[in-house]
């Protein structure tokens, strides 16, 4: 484990640089640090996460648990964070990008054979955003997604649900649907899917 988190007792707000390699971290070197360290690693750079709140958990449960009942049945798989994603694996472990997206589907089941991550680019991602996580969501996370061959990307703020669709030329396509009880928004990546935002403006209003 890097000294900055063995300091902190593993649980370091982020890594002082003079720790980090020149290469930056690989897989290899975030799995030594246990799973008491919760954090995604972006190009080699470790970036910790905070507790999510109550509003970013109930959006991501009923998303999740909407995922969940539609698929159930069908090869695909839902998961939720906190699971590893590794977008650009490597047979090695030397890959230096993993995520935790907050809902996401996998429909080619060998992609989690090795039960702790999964290995390549998932069907559906979604992120639920936050002021802290904001920028991350919306422009990190996105440009990996897209790199990486996501299918389907969405990012739910407050107001909005902004949905990135991959285009046959490898570029996202996004949309905006205003977040309102009504908002019933299909899964291009999983034809015939909707989900549904009635729920979660009813929890939001405390209803």
């Amino acid at each position: 484990m890097p000294e900055a988190l063995k300091a902190r007792g593993g649980a370091a707000p982020a890594l002082r640089n003079e720790d980090r390699p020149a290469e930056g971290y690989s897989y290899r070197d975030y799995l030594s640090w246990g799973e008491d360290v919760r954090c995604e690693l972006i190009d080699g750079i470790p970036h910790m996460m905070a507790g999510p709140s109550m509003w970013h958990q109930r959006v991501a449960g009923e998303i999740y648990r909407q995922l969940g009942n539609w698929l159930e049945g069908k090869a695909c798989m839902a998961l939720i964070a906190p699971f590893d994603v590794r977008l650009f694996p490597e047979d090695d472990d030397s890959d230096k990008v993993v995520v935790q997206p907050d809902v996401f589907v996998v429909c080619d089941r060998e992609k989690l054979s090795d039960g702790k991550a999964c290995k390549g680019a998932p069907d559906f991602a979604v992120e639920v955003a936050s002021a802290g996580s904001a920028k991350k969501d919306f422009v990190t996370k996105r440009i990996l997604y897209e790199k990486a061959g996501v299918r389907e990307y969405w990012v739910v703020d407050d107001e909005e649900v902004y949905t990135y669709a991959l285009s046959p030329d490898g570029r996202y396509l996004e949309t905006a649907h205003a977040l309102a009880e009504d908002t019933e928004i299909g899964v291009a990546a999983l034809p015939g899917c909707r989900i549904g935002f009635r729920n979660i403006i009813r929890q939001a209003l405390g209803a």
